[in-house]
């Protein structure tokens, strides 16, 4: 046999490997290693922006206004323009060339057409008065799902078709708040206030029971006292989307998983699943917002659990095999187990007692297939369906090439250049997040309106 055609792990010399083994590695070493990754992601991410302090959202060209963002013929839309100077004219590249807008520009121009233009036409989005947002959470403890492609690209989508969206990061790897151009100094700038405050509020009102029973009060200590300052409205960061907010993350958001077990162990009363849902509520988050999407980490952790408790939509994205088909379904046994048994222990109290019991209760719960490859997958997808029914949402997430050079540059499809491409090439490659966000919009208004005939009747 020729030695080209062996295997490469055969003849391997020992010597020769020491000589390229270097030395060993002690915590000094993982700091250099830590401090390569840090300076090359700096690199990384600038170079994905453009001039200036941070991350800049690119211009829509009218062909894109007019087939993807209103519904409205092109012609009528370049009319309308010439005989209304006061609404945004765009700006062209060229002398005489196509004419290129904001976002902001859109929405507003978007607002014009729904109070002016057709009725029978939908240039607003669909959104009951006087109900709160929506949270979603996109959740898997298997990592590599797609989970935060799709939360990010969910949360584009909505915010193209003119809803208000708020993101929040409950993951410490941080790659949604990296997706958006957000740097998070440290953890007092993510959730983990939101829920020191919830549970400093609970110690404040277990205190002063103590007092009341002649009881030494629990010493609050200085963090507490400082996260019962702090409003959610002082986490919340603009994007470099006009109608898209952030509460970011970073890696020390992951030291909420020890500290909320201690919390609990000090106040077995503290609720620390309402502690995201009940801080959101009482700042007011809720009626600021259409939609909140939730990103949450690949484990089913204290963070997760905040975040799924918090939801009324919970998305669980997963590949079309049957590894991840068995991982998912473990994934809601867990979720079962956990929320089951949540809702056991605190009923003993609440029957004993003679108040209300706990039920957990989402809108909707939802697998959705990403990375799906239709020339592979078709059969195992098909399996798939016929096992979960409903519970699979019918659009199926293909992976295109599109996709995979939107994640090398940092950013979403929407965020892509059709210039970059070409048209039919971007078209494709945007339809198959299209059609997700398709079939999580029928879901939200199907929820909605559900919720206005209940309270109309």
């Amino acid at each position: 046999m020729n030695s080209q055609d062996t295997p490469p792990y055969f003849n391997i010399s020992p010597d020769r490997a020491l000589s390229m083994l270097g030395d060993p590695t002690g915590t000094d070493g993982l700091a250099q290693i830590a401090t390569n990754y840090r300076r090359g992601r700096q690199d990384l991410v600038g170079r994905g922006l453009q001039d200036g302090d941070g991350k800049q959202l690119r211009l829509f060209s009218t062909w894109e206004i007019t087939k993807y963002l209103i519904p409205i013929a092109p012609q009528h839309f370049r009319r309308v323009l010439r005989q209304r100077p006061d609404l945004p004219q765009g700006r062209s590249e060229t002398e005489g060339g196509a004419k290129w807008f904001t976002l902001d520009e859109v929405l507003r121009l978007r607002a014009h057409f729904g109070a002016q233009g057709s009725k029978s036409k939908e240039y607003l989005p669909y959104r009951p008065k006087d109900l709160p947002a929506k949270i979603v959470a996109v959740a898997n403890f298997k990592g590599g799902v797609g989970k935060t492609s799709t939360c990010a690209h969910l949360a584009m989508s909505a915010a193209l078709d003119g809803y208000r969206v708020l993101m929040i990061d409950l993951d410490s790897q941080g790659s949604l708040t990296s997706i958006f151009g957000t740097q998070i100094e440290d953890e007092w700038q993510t959730v983990f206030p939101l829920l020191a405050r919830h549970y400093g509020e609970t110690l404040r009102v277990d205190n002063q029971r103590r007092i009341d029973r002649g009881e030494a009060p629990v010493a609050m200590d200085d963090s507490l006292a400082d996260a019962l300052k702090i409003k959610a409205g002082d986490l919340i960061k603009a994007t470099h989307w006009p109608n898209i907010d952030l509460i970011g993350a970073q890696l020390n958001l992951y030291w909420a998983e020890f500290q909320i077990p201690v919390w609990r162990m000090a106040s077995r009363g503290w609720k620390l699943w309402d502690a995201l849902t009940e801080t959101l509520a009482a700042d007011g988050v809720l009626d600021q917002y259409d939609l909140i999407f939730l990103d949450t980490p690949p484990a089913l952790g204290y963070l997760t659990i905040n975040g799924l408790a918090a939801a009324d939509i919970v998305l669980v994205p997963f590949g079309a095999s049957f590894l991840e088909f068995d991982s998912t379904g473990r994934f809601f046994d867990m979720l079962h187990s956990t929320f089951a048994s949540i809702e056991d222990s605190e009923n003993i109290a609440a029957r004993a007692l003679g108040r209300d019991e706990l039920h957990f209760e989402w809108d909707a719960v939802r697998a959705v297939m990403t990375r799906y490859d239709a020339s592979q997958q078709a059969e195992m997808a098909g399996l798939i369906q016929s096992y979960l029914g409903q519970t699979l949402s019918p659009h199926r997430q293909d992976f295109t090439a599109l996709i995979g050079q939107a994640g090398e540059q940092v950013h979403g499809i929407y965020e892509a250049d059709y210039r970059d491409f070409n048209r039919e090439t971007y078209a494709r490659g945007r339809e198959t997040f299209d059609r997700t966000y398709a079939a999580f919009k029928s879901l939200l208004l199907g929820i909605w309106r559900r919720e206005e005939l209940e309270r109309e009747a």
